[in-house]
């Protein structure tokens, strides 16, 4: 009997339960644990207390005008799960500008959210504003989140980033007491359409004395449009995976003052983007499809396409101004390699306003040992004299210059009289590479590479790595 009795108690621990919400036919007097008696709003759900393996489940073609925050975890195996039943459009939760947030995880950890729809449209613009937060607040590490399915939209945060800016999806890790982070988080399958300022953004301190990387974390399959500002930022990471996703169609309404990129590390290491198409970023400082920026070692940005955008194709950089500190070791070890870049560059503001200059490769500050290889980069005619036709610049960001950069084994295809800016930096090299014609303004020793590189060659170079590069899945 007494055993009897010990394991009913030990399975009741275990027993999940799950929470159904309709908001057109519900009724928060029901039990909300059936689907015929479901709740009509999200007062209930506030105020139970989640355990491991709960399920909340939202009515297909609901409509929900609140906010949820969670702080409850589930465990191991038994994650709480956030998601839609029924047939019919995917429920939407409008945050509707009344807080920071519309759906947020505090110092949660093993859950999934699936299959729903995230807006917060205020009356205004509004600094620091987002759709989805995460945080991880002095709680230690934070295991195994599933962002998946999820249309995030109509997210009319700040513009300027030093004031906040906004975000579709912020992911934070802060501490002062307890070192934080999370292991084993990702966004998945998820559509992110009109949020201001950026879509997947993630937030970190940069001291290295104080490193606590979160782990594990995947940023794969998700469609980015009609973002204005940054497209997937990684910060404060080891060995995160970027691949597969789409981001195009960046509308051109940041202030000059605003840099932005498509995709880019900041104070990560080891980071892997691959696979990914960016396409129409239009702001009027920076604008690259791609960048290995600050306080990073080992970035790998690999099989990508990149094509359109305002500011070039790539960006490797640093800030001089805090290099050898504890919060920035330098941009060390980059690889960029088997990439397609096509009509990159393209910035239609004249080239003499400060940061709107718009090379195919900038490469700027202590970046040290950047090696870029085995890429196809085709820049088309520019008939706008005002448009940059710069290949590549090498510059100072307020300190140590880039050193010991190598091209390697790239095919360069142009028809107009474009030109490199090094500025006098001589540890940069080109080994066997091809193109389409000399460049008259720099002294690259051109008997260890070639100008062999025709139109009919260079699409059978094309087709073949968007055949066994690019679509590799």
């Amino acid at each position: 009997m007494r055993f009897i009795k010990f394991y009913f108690l030990f399975f009741s621990l275990f027993v999940s339960s799950q929470y159904y919400i309709d908001s057109n036919n519900g009724n928060d007097n029901n039990t909300g644990t059936a689907v015929n008696s479901p709740w009509k709003t999200f007062k209930n759900i506030k105020q139970l207390k989640l355990s491991p393996g709960d399920e909340i489940l939202l009515k297909s073609g609901s409509v929900f005008n609140d906010n949820l925050q969670f702080t409850q975890s589930g465990s191991f195996n038994n994650p709480i799960i956030m998601t839609s039943y029924g047939n019919g459009n995917k429920p939407i939760i409008n945050g509707n500008g009344l807080k920071n947030f519309t759906v947020m995880l505090y110092n949660a950890e093993y859950w999934v959210l699936d299959n729903f729809v995230i807006t917060n449209k205020g009356n205004q613009r509004k600094e620091r504003r987002t759709g989805l937060t995460v945080l991880a607040e002095n709680s230690g590490t934070l295991n195994d989140i599933m962002i998946k399915n999820l249309v995030i939209r109509d997210v009319n945060g700040g513009l300027i980033k030093t004031d906040g800016g906004g975000s579709g999806i912020l992911i934070k890790k802060s501490h002062t007491n307890i070192p934080s982070n999370f292991n084993g988080l990702q966004i998945v399958d998820c559509h992110i359409s009109k949020t201001e300022r950026n879509a997947i953004n993630f937030r970190a301190e940069p001291d290295r004395e104080k490193w606590f990387p979160n782990l594990n974390i995947i940023i794969r399959n998700n469609l980015i449009e009609k973002v204005p500002g940054d497209g997937i930022v990684i910060v404060g990471c080891e060995g995160a995976l970027v691949e597969h996703n789409t981001l195009r169609d960046f509308p051109d309404i940041l202030p000059h003052s605003e840099a932005a990129a498509g995709i880019w590390p900041w104070s990560s290491d080891n980071t892997i983007i691959q696979f990914n198409e960016v396409s129409g970023h239009k702001a009027k400082w920076d604008g690259q499809g791609y960048d290995s920026d600050w306080n990073s070692s080992g970035t790998i940005i690999q099989n990508n396409y990149s094509h359109d955008n305002y500011g070039g194709f790539l960006l490797i950089c640093n800030s001089g101004k805090s290099y050898n500190t504890k919060i920035n070791i330098g941009t060390k070890k980059t690889i960029i390699r088997n990439n397609i870049s096509v009509n990159d560059g393209i910035r239609p503001y004249p080239t003499k306003r400060r940061g709107v200059f718009s090379p195919t490769f900038h490469i700027t500050g202590p970046a040290e040992d950047s090696h870029i290889y085995n890429n196809i980069i085709v820049i088309p005619k520019k008939e706008d004299d005002d448009i940059d036709k710069t290949l590549i610049r090498i510059d100072n960001w307020g300190g140590p210059w880039p050193i010991n950069t190598l091209f390697e084994n790239n095919i360069f295809y142009y028809e107009d009289n474009i030109k490199v800016e090094l500025n006098g930096v001589e540890d940069i090299y080109f080994k066997n590479n091809e193109f389409s014609k000399k460049i008259e303004n720099i002294n690259i020793d051109f008997s260890k590479n070639s100008f062999i590189i025709t139109k009919e060659n260079l699409l059978k170079k094309m087709i073949k790595k968007m055949n066994f590069g690019l679509n590799k899945n």
